[in-house]
C-alpha cells in the first residue's frame, strides 16, 4: 500500500491577529533554492542553533525567527503553505479534552441508542462455517479476525472521548465511511477495475468481518486504542488492550477526491486510494474534514532497522463490492501501551522519514 502522506500533527496555530503582515516568510524549498547563500548566510534554528539544510528552515511571519522542520516539536512532516507562526508567536491554547460525557460522547460519533440490535456470530457458527468448507491441498489462508472491545463501557467511552479530542482539536468531524463531496471525485471513480497492476479481491469471510467491525461501532464497540497527544509526534495512538496479528484496525476514511486536483494539496495525511493505468483517474483520500482514528496513526522511520521494528501496522487496499477500500490491519501481535506504526512510504520511499521514531 502506498501512502502519500504522514498521518497528523498537533492543531494548528491560531489565525493572526488583525494588523500582521500579510506576505507569508514561510520558506518554502523552491524558494530557498532560488535564493543566493548570502541572503540567508546568517540564518539559524532556534533551537539547534545550525544554519544547516536550510530547506528544511522555517521563518515565523511575526518574529522571523527561523526553525528546522524536524526541531519543531511535534515535528513538521512538510513545509506548510501560507502562513505559518512558530509556537512562542502562534497563541496556541492548552489541548481541551472532550467531556466524558455518555450523551455528548454517543451524539458526537452517531451511535445506535439501541446496543443490543445487533450481536456478534457466536463460536459455535464459526466453527460450523469451518467445518463445512472443503478441503485444499494448498496452505491455508489465514483470515482477517475482527477487533475485540473493551469489555469496560466507561473505559470504552474514555477512548472514544480521546479520539474526539483529537478530532476536535484538527477541526474534523467523525466519519467512518468514504465520503464523495460536490466537485471531488464522484463514487462512480471509484471502480476496483481500473487500478493498474490489479487489485485483490476482499474474500468474504474478511468482508463479513469488515462488516462486523463496522457494526460495532455503531453500537459504541470501539477497537481498544487510545488517541494521545506526544510532544513530538502529534497525535498518535496506542493500543488499549493486546491486539492479535491480522486483526482489522480500522478503515481509512476521509473525502474521495482526484489526484490531480491535489498537487498543491498541503494536508499532511493524503492517502492513495486507486492507482489506475489513467493518471487523470488516480484517487486518494483526504482525510482533513471527516475522518476516523486511522488519521492519527502515524509512520515509522523507515531508514533505520530500529524504526522498522516499530511497525506493527500494514496498509492494504482491497476491492470491496468493486470498489477500492484501504484497511489497516495488525501486522504482528501487539502490546497493551504499545504504540501504532506503518510505513506509509509503502513502495515508494519519496517521503523523508528520518526524523521520526
Amino acid at each position: 500500500m502506498v501512502s502519500l502522506r504522514k498521518r497528523t500533527q498537533a492543531p494548528n496555530p491560531d489565525s493572526p491577529k488583525s494588523g500582521s503582515r500579510k506576505r507569508s516568510k514561510s520558506m518554502r524549498r523552491e524558494e530557498l533554492e532560488s535564493e543566493s547563500e548570502d541572503d540567508y548566510s546568517d540564518l539559524s534554528c532556534e533551537k539547534c542553533g545550525s544554519g544547516h539544510r536550510p530547506a528544511e528552515l522555517l521563518l515565523c511571519d511575526k518574529c522571523d525567527r527561523g526553525f528546522h522542520l524536524f526541531c519543531l516539536r511535534p515535528i513538521l512532516v512538510a513545509v506548510p503553505k501560507g502562513r505559518w507562526f512558530c509556537p512562542s508567536c502562534s497563541n496556541q491554547k492548552n489541548l481541551t479534552n472532550f467531556p466524558l460525557v455518555q450523551t455528548k460522547i454517543v451524539d458526537f460519533f452517531r451511535i445506535q441508542r439501541c446496543s443490543q440490535s445487533a450481536e456478534k456470530p457466536s463460536p459455535d457458527c464459526r466453527k460450523r462455517r469451518k467445518r463445512t468448507t472443503c478441503l485444499v491441498v494448498s496452505k491455508k489462508r489465514r483470515k482477517l479476525l475482527p477487533f475485540n472491545p473493551t469489555e469496560d463501557p466507561n473505559r470504552r467511552l474514555e477512548q472514544m472521548a480521546s479520539l474526539a479530542t483529537a478530532l476536535t482539536a484538527t477541526g474534523a468531524e467523525f466519519s467512518n465511511e468514504l465520503t464523495y463531496a460536490a466537485r471531488m471525485a464522484p463514487r462512480s471513480a471509484n471502480r476496483a477495475v481500473l487500478e493498474r497492476d490489479g487489485m485483490q479481491v476482499l474474500p468474504k469471510d474478511d468482508a463479513e468481518t469488515l462488516k462486523l467491525c463496522k457494526n460495532m461501532m455503531e453500537r459504541g464497540e470501539w477497537p481498544p486504542l487510545m488517541v494521545v497527544l506526544d510532544p513530538r509526534e502529534g497525535f498518535t495512538v496506542e493500543a488499549d488492550k493486546p491486539i492479535r496479528d491480522l486483526t482489522i484496525i480500522t478503515e481509512y476514511v476521509g473525502d474521495v477526491d482526484f489526484l490531480k486536483n491535489r498537487e498543491n494539496y498541503d494536508g499532511d495525511s493524503m492517502m492513495t486510494l486507486l492507482t489506475a493505468t489513467n493518471p487523470s483517474k488516480n484517487l486518494v483520500i483526504c482525510p482533513d474534514k471527516r475522518s476516523n482514528i486511522a488519521r492519527f496513526i502515524n509512520g515509522i522511520n523507515n531508514h533505520t532497522p530500529e524504526g522498522k521494528k516499530k511497525r506493527n501496522v500494514k496498509c492494504v487496499r482491497f476491492d470491496v463490492n468493486g470498489e477500492c477500500r484501504v484497511l489497516l490491519i495488525a501486522s504482528r501481535d501487539i502490546k497493551k501501551g504499545e504504540r501504532l506504526y506503518y510505513d506509509y512510504n509503502g513502495y515508494e520511499n519519496e517521503y523523508p522519514t528520518e526524523h521520526f521514531v
